[in-house]
């Protein structure tokens, strides 16, 4: 199973959003909360090259956010990358 990282603020629906789907493919993830530390948002930017989130890491692969995680799942795309 790959590492995922999802980098999250408390107050973003689509952070609740992709948690939500990562959560109902019983997959474990770091949760990196971006608004409680601002090295770890700076540290996002750098390796997302966006200042949005939610910014989601599966392995080496940068996912980007919450609809780009929706669309490898309508895609057929997600459990293949998930199982890398």
């Amino acid at each position: 199973m790959q590492q995922i990282i999802v980098y999250t603020t408390a107050t973003c629906p689509y952070c609740v959003n992709a948690k939500k789907l990562l959560d109902q493919k019983g997959v474990a993830y770091e949760e990196i909360r971006v608004d409680l530390d601002p090295d770890k948002r700076e540290e996002m930017m750098t390796r997302a090259n966006r200042r949005t989130v939610p910014q989601i890491f599966i392995g080496d692969t940068h996912v980007g956010g919450c609809d780009d995680l929706y669309a490898l799942e309508r895609e057929g795309k997600l459990d293949s990358l998930l199982q890398k």
